[in-house]
């Protein structure tokens, strides 16, 4: 069976693959976007969101998306439901199965699977998640003004999230599980000159506390065992992400944590016509918004290589 060309693949959705398909339509590359394993990314199940500008009455994450959805089908990518399983990306032009069956070949690819954050993997986390429990302080940590909330990790993300809580939230728990944190030092002082955070040394997290929304944090310190409650009503876990590139690492130059890397000032990979973008490639900011520039970025890019392929071609012909 003849394998189905297209000039513009983009993997995954959210804000970055959704915003590439809106520029890429627009710039007639005729993009196919296959939406992965949770359409419309991380974003699908954030309740409010209140900082991405155009939204001055903040609007619900899924609906969000939704609206991006619509505007890029509206230009004319063609939205599906799928999985890309695997990728070829040792000659042009470039292969792609989707759900182990079908096989698409690409002029450009843009890569947009984001990252997935780390949970404890608690039953009362999840149940909560949205309704209290958080994987970014950024993101939420405006709902949680004058109030107490905790937060868990021990390294630099969790130390400047703490940190950045602080400066709304009446008290921070910071729990960490060993007898030291992992962040730099300058980030451990950051955190210790602020009163309200109190660090909880030698402390696990055993349940999150409420039946509708949270209301406090069950832990234990491992050096007792003794359990003892937090109120609260935030629960932030900043344990770290976990970028969904593994499929790519037979091509792509990822870092040690899993990011792909980009040049710098591009969304252009170590190969030709191979772009990235959103939170697959950004492990610093990890915002829709800044996920939506780098979107339009890998959009531009992938439009000026195909310009200069075709430019090229014309030349040797």
């Amino acid at each position: 069976m003849t394998p189905e060309h297209v000039k513009c693949l983009i993997i995954g959705s959210g804000p970055a693959g959704y915003t590439a398909a809106i520029y890429a339509a627009r710039a007639n590359l005729s993009p196919i976007l296959y939406q992965g394993p949770q359409p419309g990314g991380q974003l699908t199940i954030t309740n409010d969101v209140e900082n991405f500008p155009g939204y001055p009455d903040g609007i619900q994450g899924p609906v969000m998306m939704q609206d991006f959805e619509a505007q890029a089908r509206r230009f004319g990518t063609d939205v599906r439901y799928g999985l890309v399983t695997k990728v070829d990306f040792s000659e042009r032009p470039f292969r792609a199965i989707v759900d182990d069956q079908h096989e698409i070949t690409a002029d450009t690819v843009i890569i947009s699977t984001g990252a997935s954050a780390k949970w404890l993997g608690l039953p009362s986390e999840m149940r909560l998640n949205g309704r209290g429990v958080s994987a970014c302080a950024v993101c939420d940590g405006f709902f949680f003004r004058g109030q107490d909330v905790v937060i868990v990790g021990a390294g630099d993300t969790a130390a400047e999230e703490a940190h950045y809580l602080s400066n709304m939230c009446r008290n921070v728990h910071m729990l960490v599980r060993r007898g030291e944190m992992r962040a730099s030092k300058f980030m451990q002082q950051r955190v210790m000159a602020k009163p309200n955070i109190h660090i909880h040394w030698n402390t696990e997290t055993v349940e999150v506390l409420g039946d509708e929304e949270v209301s406090g944090v069950r832990v234990r310190n491992i050096v007792t065992n003794e359990e003892s409650d937090i109120t609260a009503t935030g629960f932030f876990v900043a344990i770290g992400h976990k970028p969904n590139t593994e499929i790519f690492q037979d091509y792509l130059t990822l870092d040690e944590n899993g990011y792909i890397i980009t040049e710098k000032g591009s969304t252009r990979t170590n190969i030709p016509g191979v772009f990235a973008c959103g939170d697959a490639q950004d492990h610093v900011y990890r915002q829709a918004i800044t996920a939506a520039g780098t979107g339009c970025m890998a959009a531009l890019d992938a439009e000026r290589y195909l310009v200069t392929l075709e430019f090229q071609e014309q030349l040797v012909h």
